[in-house]
């Protein structure tokens, strides 16, 4: 067993010798944030393993402020706000270093009759994984999450409205040892946090803006990752407190370089032969990776709410800036959207399309479901980008979540893939997000018309 993960027997065993005390049962929401609740480990061993605990189905039918908003279709003030059954997946159940005696499992959502709530997106995910599982192919992905380290406490930066803040760093620090020093003691207790929560960490490299950092991971099976990138997004932003500091993970937080995410995708069969790959072949590609790509690149579009999920995310795509505008794919060019890269077992797609601020499970079932499209009607790989995919003749990404959710809503692949019910409810969101946007009055405005218009 992998180190800081746990079976029933450790915990128990833990608990008896007043090691842990406290067992946090949570689940990833619609922002791919980790929201649950602690329990004593002595009930969790006595009752919530076996049957689970209950909390208010509102968690997956509210805004980023956790207000309760109309148009969502399980949960409301007309149905009661009634409850869900957390489930733990012993699987994920692990020890949380930086948290003193507490163990961690994740959860599937079910209603309290036992359907499954197929909106979560932990469902969404499995859903995809179940269909490359009828298949005989498994998926492994890897997240590339980059984040911002600032001086300053969240409760400093909350206070002054995220105005003034002191970032960890004064200049670009990309691959740069000297400056990224400075915040070694906190990227080394992240580091070790997270293998002693039983991620395997890579290591850690600096990136563009300042205060810029990006902590790699091993690849993983597709649900795997995705609950270690829950897990570390949330616990980065803990130890990051406990060191009187804050990070961002979100996509574009000031005019220079975004955070990305970047995710890499392969598919192997059963027995762990690698099916996108093929010696024979003059670019070592296997046909099946090349009708796979081509799903992608031809619902990109479409299914960019899956990608970038907020205002903010389509701020990001600029041109020049590392972050992708066209939907092309190259060999091993960030210029493009999608990049291939390795050979053998270890050829993949990399998408460049989400930023730090996505839900991995509706990006990597975004990329699963299209890439599966592309196989079954074996589409045609594109020609192959070379040199500028910015300056290319090549369709562009969405430039506004108003956009990305129209082409959502008439996706027949996100409907036959996700299900209209999941088409509904994540269109609800970001519906509540373009009116509160709408509604509000930014500082960009004040400055601009205050005295001059």
């Amino acid at each position: 067993m992998t180190d800081g993960m746990l079976d029933m027997t450790d915990l128990q065993e833990r608990v008896m010798a007043d090691e842990v005390d406290t067992v946090i049962v949570a689940f990833p929401d619609m922002q791919g944030r980790l929201t649950g609740k602690r329990v004593s480990a002595r009930l969790f061993l006595d009752d919530v393993a076996a049957h689970g605990s209950e909390c208010c189905n509102y968690l997956l039918a509210v805004d980023v402020e956790m207000n309760t908003v109309d148009g969502y279709a399980m949960s409301s003030w007309d149905t009661g706000y009634g409850d869900m059954v957390m489930t733990p997946d012993l699987s994920t159940l692990r020890l949380i270093p930086w948290l003193p005696g507490t163990a961690l499992v994740l959860a599937d959502l079910s209603t309290t009759t036992g359907s499954p709530v197929t909106v979560a997106p932990r469902s969404i995910l499995r859903r995809q994984i179940e269909r490359l599982d009828q298949r005989g192919l498994v998926p492994f992905v890897g997240t590339e999450l980059e984040f911002m380290v600032f001086d300053n406490t969240y409760r400093e930066a909350w206070a002054t409205r995220y105005h003034d803040l002191t970032p960890a760093t004064d200049y670009n620090v990309d691959y740069a040892m000297l400056a990224s020093t400075r915040m070694e003691p906190l990227l080394r207790d992240i580091r070790r946090g997270m293998s002693g929560a039983g991620l395997y960490c890579e290591g850690v490299k600096g990136e563009c803006n300042l205060g810029q950092q990006e902590i790699a991971f091993r690849y993983d099976h597709a649900l795997v990752t995705c609950d270690n990138h829950t897990i570390y997004r949330n616990g980065a932003k803990e130890i990051a407190d406990q060191h009187g500091k804050s990070l961002t993970f979100m996509a574009k937080f000031d005019e220079r370089e975004g955070n990305s995410c970047h995710i890499h995708i392969s598919l192997r069969g059963e027995d762990g032969t690698p099916v996108f790959a093929d010696d024979s072949a003059p670019d070592g590609m296997s046909p099946m990776f090349g009708h796979f790509i081509a799903g992608i690149l031809a619902s990109l579009r479409e299914l960019s709410l899956c990608f970038a999920p907020n205002i903010n995310s389509y701020k990001r795509f600029v041109d020049g800036s590392f972050a992708p505008t066209a939907i092309a794919w190259g060999m091993d060019n960030r210029t493009c959207a999608l990049r291939v890269v390795g050979h053998g077992a270890g050829m993949r797609v990399e998408c460049r399309a989400p930023g730090g601020d996505v839900n991995q499970y509706l990006a990597v079932a975004a990329l699963i479901a299209a890439g599966l499209d592309g196989v079954d009607r074996e589409l045609p790989l594109p020609e192959i980008a070379s040199g500028n995919a910015y300056v290319g003749s090549a369709e562009r990404l969405p430039t506004s979540l108003a956009e990305a959710a129209d082409l959502f809503a008439g996706s027949t692949l996100a409907a036959t893939a996700f299900g209209p019910d999941v088409v509904e409810h994540y269109l609800n969101n970001a519906r509540v997000e373009l009116a509160a946007y709408g509604a509000a009055v930014t500082d960009w405005e004040r400055v601009r018309g205050f005295e001059r218009l």
